[in-house]
């Protein structure tokens, strides 16, 4: 049996070393024509680290990017609202939360690929069921015949087009930038993540490796995102502190990735036969609460879990029983806490602010332990 992946993503590629590593032959399909390291960073929350610990990966991981040992949400002056202390589950699972360039962690994983062929240049166009199992088109001209397909090719997947042409996609109304820059955090910034919400934007930093920053700044629009304008990044963000002032100065224009915020509407069917989604082609979420490649990563270990305890053919409906449930809930909970993040209102404001300074760590850590709990197989 040969599982063919359909996109190179965090998910294609950690799906296709835990099967690897059962043993299972699999086949990545790309559409770009060269992996490149896009301008961004990633927070790989302790669930996601979990994973790569039972991968054998968590070591070299941690050792290419920045332990993150508290999440905070502020003010725009940095002002903490709520506090999120990670080092209760650092110590319960015995795996850090890391903060990575997003290209440092794709080399780490193609790497760690041992036989699996990564087949550049191929984006699908098709998919159709014959006899013998699959037929795939892509672009190049090229046409295969599969047995397996998993789908991993994002939020406007062609696998789940072809399969449940019925999804649809939510877009927040919100933009988003993320950059990186070369800039020496102050010291007691370098072991957190930061996100300060003003007034219909936020703005979060925090730091991937020695004297680099990862930032993503949101802003919400009425009609287009076309109202704003790269250029006008720093006026947007002026009354915020000088911290991040400073970090968005330090940014070199060309190095800023600008992209609206979407989500997949929650739909209760991922797999057909012998096809199936996972990460964002099944659940789709923004990114608000940082679970979207870490999702992804947890699909992996439970489909490659179940591919090997049940088969193939009763595996697809195991997955989606133990990970549906959670990832929808992520899903629900990131778009409320984008709409909640993005209030112009001052009154409603101030009675959020007040809420976050109110809600008890203890409300907090359990909300984490759901998050951060791997699913038993």
């Amino acid at each position: 049996m040969i599982v063919d992946i359909i996109g190179a993503g965090i998910g294609g590629l950690t799906t296709a070393i835990a099967l690897e590593q059962k043993g299972i032959k699999t086949r990545i399909f790309e559409q770009t024509e060269q992996i490149r390291p896009v301008g961004a960073g990633i927070i790989l929350a302790n669930n996601a680290m979990q994973v790569y610990e039972k991968l054998g990966l968590r070591k070299i991981i941690e050792q290419n990017g920045n332990p993150i040992s508290s999440m905070n949400i502020t003010k725009s002056n940095l002002k903490p609202l709520t506090k999120i202390d990670l080092s209760y589950f650092e110590q319960k699972h015995k795996t850090k939360n890391i903060a990575i360039h997003r290209g440092t962690l794709q080399q780490i994983l193609i790497k760690e690929l041992k036989s699996t062929p990564i087949n550049l240049n191929h984006k699908l166009t098709s998919i159709a069921e014959n006899t013998n199992g699959y037929y795939l088109k892509f672009d190049n001209g090229e046409q295969i015949q599969s047995s397996t397909v998993l789908g991993a090719d994002g939020l406007n997947s062609i696998v789940r087009q072809h399969l449940f042409p019925n999804n649809s996609i939510r877009n927040t109304n919100q933009i988003c930038w993320r950059g990186i820059t070369e800039y020496k955090l102050p010291i007691k910034f370098r072991n957190e993540l930061n996100e300060a919400w003003g007034k219909t934007e936020r703005f979060g930093f925090v730091q991937i490796a020695k004297n680099k920053v990862y930032w993503y700044a949101l802003k919400s629009f009425k009609k287009s995102k076309n109202e704003f304008s790269i250029n006008d990044l720093e006026h947007y963000f002026s009354m915020y502190n000088s911290v991040i002032k400073e970090v968005l100065k330090t940014t070199k224009k060309e190095q800023i990735n600008t992209a609206e915020i979407s989500d997949l509407k929650p739909t209760n069917i991922w797999y057909k036969e012998n096809v199936c989604l996972i990460g964002d082609s099944a659940h789709a979420t923004t990114p608000n609460m940082g679970q979207g490649a870490c999702q992804a990563i947890e699909d992996a270990f439970v489909l490659s879990e179940c591919i090997d305890k049940y088969g193939i053919t009763k595996a697809f409906s195991e997955y989606q029983k133990l990970r549906l449930p959670k990832a929808h809930q992520i899903v629900n909970a990131s778009w409320l806490l984008g709409k909640v993040a993005h209030l112009k209102n001052p009154i409603l404001i101030g009675l959020r602010n007040q809420m976050l300074r109110l809600t008890p760590s203890s409300v907090n850590r359990k909300q984490n332990e759901q998050i951060f709990q791997l699913a038993e197989i």
